[in-house]
């Protein structure tokens, strides 16, 4: 499913129009990152938990060379569904 069936699905299920129910997808996303962005995890009863995890700087070998290389620490978004979500699957 991409943005736009995204989009359209909640504008059916909300019976509300395309426009309103882009502006509530987006706004929701954007308040998400903000909270994230701010080192906040957003817990969503019966969906999940997002949170920033940090991932620690490690060795790595360019494949092309065969190379050693440093590969710096970084930021990424970890998603965990909650267990309600995991069983419904």
């Amino acid at each position: 499913m991409n943005k736009n069936q995204l989009v359209n699905a909640v504008a059916v299920k909300a019976g509300c129009s395309k426009e309103v129910a882009l502006k509530c997808c987006d706004a929701v996303v954007e308040t998400i990152m903000e909270s994230l962005k701010e080192g906040d995890k957003v817990t969503w009863q019966g969906f999940g938990n997002f949170e920033v995890k940090t991932r620690a700087a490690r060795k790595g070998i360019n494949p092309a060379t065969g190379e050693a290389i440093d590969i710096a620490e970084s930021k990424a978004i970890n998603f965990k569904a909650s267990k309600n979500n995991k069983e419904g699957l």
